[in-house]
């Protein structure tokens, strides 16, 4: 038992988490669906990765939080196995659409003369699609194989947990195919793209030089070089400071049975924080966000249409959006 005042503010912070999860991502998913000028590839990624989080904090973070506060789990075997499923299934799907996202801005750097013919609306359907569907598949296999649904009695569990069982072996793999070659890839087209855009830009003030304008492009050019490291340096930390501790946790366990009572201890509790991110770092940092923002609160959304409204400022924002 805890002292009121240490239930209290442990239900602040969970009630303050859970809102900002869940109308962070919700402004996304309404502002991505709503507006034609946001129906883009880059968008569709967008909108996939806010929705997997909003059913975190609406689903996984209300039970797992709940029961860490009350140290006991009190929601019945069947939603302990529903709530396992859930959890392991979006936050795998948050993970794919990060991947899918850093590939999107790959092509559209690295290859943007055919960018549009090769990442197009219908292209991105699909992968998004094949995202949603591969994550339940692996997932379920995953936690039927390490015996996750077999019961509480033959995971010898005590009343009132709800436990996560995962084997030496299966943890391994789990681990290399869920964030190693996850992280591989954002790390290596993360890179490529950052010496792209350097590279661009040593090109536009040599171009600059020659017309004699070196000097105002020269300082644009290393304006556009220094938000394009912040932002990739952002994405990236936030997703290693998130996922790290975790699996260096899991590896450092060996045969890792948690229960969800002592999950509050451990790392895999900062995953959670990355939903909570996602939306800062994937929405917030776009100008045409704070404009739909207002939109949608002041209800302007509901006039006739509103979905055609114009979200950026100038056409050079709306072209570096596209592109």
């Amino acid at each position: 038992m805890r002292p009121k005042a240490a239930y209290a503010a442990l239900y602040t912070v969970l009630v303050m988490t859970v809102t900002l999860t869940v109308c962070g991502n919700l402004v996304v998913i309404i502002s991505v669906s709503h507006f034609k000028q946001l129906h883009t590839p880059t968008n569709l990624i967008l909108l996939s990765l806010a929705v997997a989080d909003f059913l975190v904090g609406l689903i996984v973070l209300p039970l797992s939080m709940t029961a860490l506060i009350e140290t006991c789990w009190y929601f019945g075997d069947m939603l302990c196995s529903v709530y396992k499923f859930f959890d392991s299934v979006l936050i795998s799907v948050s993970l794919s659409n990060l991947v899918l996202i850093a590939i999107d801005r790959y092509f559209a750097v690295c290859d943007p003369l055919l960018y549009s013919t090769k990442i197009t609306v219908n292209v991105m359907h699909l992968l998004i699609l094949f995202s949603w569907l591969l994550s339940p598949s692996y997932m379920l296999a995953f936690l039927y194989l390490n015996g996750n649904f077999d019961g509480a009695d033959k995971l010898n569990s005590c009343l009132g947990e709800c436990l996560f069982v995962v084997s030496e072996i299966w943890g391994i793999i789990n681990l290399i195919i869920t964030f190693i070659l996850p992280c591989l890839i954002m790390i290596a087209l993360y890179v490529k793209i950052f010496l792209v855009a350097r590279r661009h830009a040593k090109v536009i003030s040599s171009s600059a030089e020659k017309k004699h304008v070196r000097e105002n492009t020269g300082k644009i050019s290393k304006i556009s070089e220094r938000k394009a490291a912040k932002k990739l340096g952002i994405v990236v930390l936030a997703f290693l400071l998130c996922w790290i501790p975790c699996y260096i946790w899991i590896l450092t366990e060996g045969n890792v049975n948690v229960s969800t009572t002592a999950a509050l201890f451990t790392p895999t509790v900062i995953v959670y924080l990355n939903s909570c991110v996602n939306p800062i770092l994937y929405a917030l940092l776009y100008p045409w966000f704070q404009k739909s923002l207002k939109l949608i609160f002041t209800f302007k959304i509901c006039c006739t249409a509103s979905s055609f409204i114009n979200l950026f400022q100038d056409k050079h924002e709306n072209v570096m959006y596209v592109g």
